[in-house]
């Protein structure tokens, strides 16, 4: 589209940019829309084919995806709260994940056209869209041309091209620019074609703009961090979880004496291991009662979905010996291979030890979390069944301050971003989903002045979304 309506280098760039990172605000704000729709993924497959710009249409969609499955009764009560709460809750929401996605844009270091297109992600031509409601050319160019073509594409792959067509003409001057649209119409069938016959993982690769980016080491592991950011944003019960399992992971390595090179690797598999977790749906993941089996099917795919994100990548294919098989066990009975480790698979024995003794510290939607030395009791127990390779469990427990004095600095720690003691602890509950009731009733104070802490750390660490605030608090290490 950029390329027929004879856009400059500079703005094909922006373009390309801001088609592939449109979502990257996703995991922010997951659990929210679980909350009210169940499956999100499912949720987001009907949002790039259904008029956005539509609020008849979307609200009929809400409504389907609310209430499916649901009695007469519960239908008449769930459709009552969505009238009552429909416009604040899709403020909270598309605020939330435009926040989280221009944080992480700035942590990747990506400049103002990108960011101000990414910040109009869910607005729309006519101004019926979130969560701001901007309308027409005060939409940057590159996204209004990036939501007809991701539109297009859904529609095109679901039904037919000439589907496409069709709904590009309908909603044309009200959804989507009129001038856009035109040159969608003009070419779009000879792009469909074209679509057909070509890898699209190849093409985009081929059509990334000059100069190509190259990571040092150093840059490299940012990046990694940032993408463990991005995964543990998808549940409030994950906050942090894989800097943790890095952390004590690569601490597990030093104990057994590995070598640079293998705590490297080890500590960068256990910042991506759980890449696959952002393709199941957060109605699995926050579910607070046991999963049924079709459910826990679906979580064993996890680390198979890992491995197949990282093996697109020469360089990531290198972590993945050790990063899809955090599941796996001893005996075979793990997942998601059922395969033995052999010997020489050290690292990925480390990284299960870790992600073990990691979630059991946490809490869980359906469990409150064990205290340190339970857990180390734990990792001794799968040991003695025979589930988790002994030198690693016992170089886990050792890294975890288990069988060796923890050392003291000292010094009085400060937290990060000028924040008191009592706002670090009203900030974890917070960045867990926790409501404002809830961190109440937790820390045995009033809603009125839970409101207030909440308030005040908000404008300290410069956010204003539960999404942002506790992505904040990953990026500053105040959720471990």
């Amino acid at each position: 589209m950029a390329e027929a309506a004879g856009l400059d280098e500079e703005t094909r760039a922006t373009v390309y940019w801001v088609a592939l990172l449109r979502f990257i605000g996703c995991t922010g704000h997951a659990h929210e829309v679980s909350t009210l729709f169940g499956d999100e993924i499912a949720v987001r497959g009907q949002t790039l084919i259904h008029d956005s710009g539509n609020p008849a249409e979307v609200m009929r969609d809400i409504v389907a995806f609310a209430t499916a499955g649901r009695d007469e009764e519960e239908r008449e009560e769930i459709v009552r709260k969505i009238q009552e709460t429909i416009r604040e809750w899709a403020f909270n929401n598309f605020s939330s994940g435009c926040e989280v996605g221009d944080m992480l844009l700035e942590r990747l270091d990506f400049g103002p056209d990108v960011r101000a297109a990414l910040a109009c992600t869910f607005e729309c031509w006519n101004g019926k869209g979130h969560p701001n409601h901007i309308q027409g050319e005060a939409i940057p160019l590159p996204m209004r041309i990036v939501h007809l073509s991701q539109h297009m594409e859904a529609l095109g792959r679901r039904f037919s091209p000439e589907r496409a067509l069709e709904a590009a003409q309908e909603r044309r001057g009200e959804t989507y620019d009129p001038a856009v649209v035109d040159v969608f119409l003009a070419n779009g069938r000879d792009w469909f074609d074209r679509l057909a016959e070509m890898e699209p993982w190849d093409a985009v690769l081929a059509l990334e703009p000059e100069p190509h980016g190259l990571l040092t080491e150093a840059e490299l592991d940012d990046a990694l961090s940032i993408v463990a950011d991005f995964i543990d944003l998808k549940s409030p019960y994950w906050n942090g979880h894989s800097r943790r399992c890095a952390k004590l992971a690569e601490d597990a390595a030093g104990v057994l004496g590995l070598d640079d090179d293998e705590v490297t690797t080890i500590r960068r598999a256990a910042l991506v291991h759980d890449f696959g977790t952002t393709v199941v749906p957060n109605s699995i993941w926050d579910k607070p009662g046991s999963l049924t089996r079709s459910e826990f099917d679906r979580v064993e795919l996890h680390p198979m979905l890992t491995e197949q994100m990282l093996r697109r990548s020469p360089a990531l294919a290198a972590l993945n010996p050790v990063a899809c098989a955090h599941h796996e066990k001893c005996d075979g009975s793990g997942y998601h291979k059922r395969a033995k480790a052999a010997d020489e698979d050290l690292g990925a024995y480390v990284l299960t030890a870790a992600e073990v003794y990691v979630g059991l510290t946490a809490e869980r939607a359906d469990r409150p979390p064990f205290s340190p030395d339970e857990a180390a009791a734990e990792l001794q127990r799968l040991e003695s069944d025979g589930l988790l390779e002994p030198r690693a469990s016992r170089a886990v427990q050792v890294a975890a301050g288990h069988g060796e004095p923890k050392r003291s600095t000292g010094k009085r720690q400060q937290n990060p971003g000028g924040l008191t003691r009592r706002e670090v602890e009203v900030l974890r509950l917070a960045a867990r989903g926790l409501t404002t009731q809830d961190i109440a009733g937790r820390l045995y104070i009033s809603p009125k002045t839970a409101d207030h802490h909440i308030q005040h750390i908000y404008s300290k660490i410069g956010v204003s979304t539960r999404a942002a605030a506790a992505l904040w608090a990953m990026q500053h290490t105040v959720v471990t």
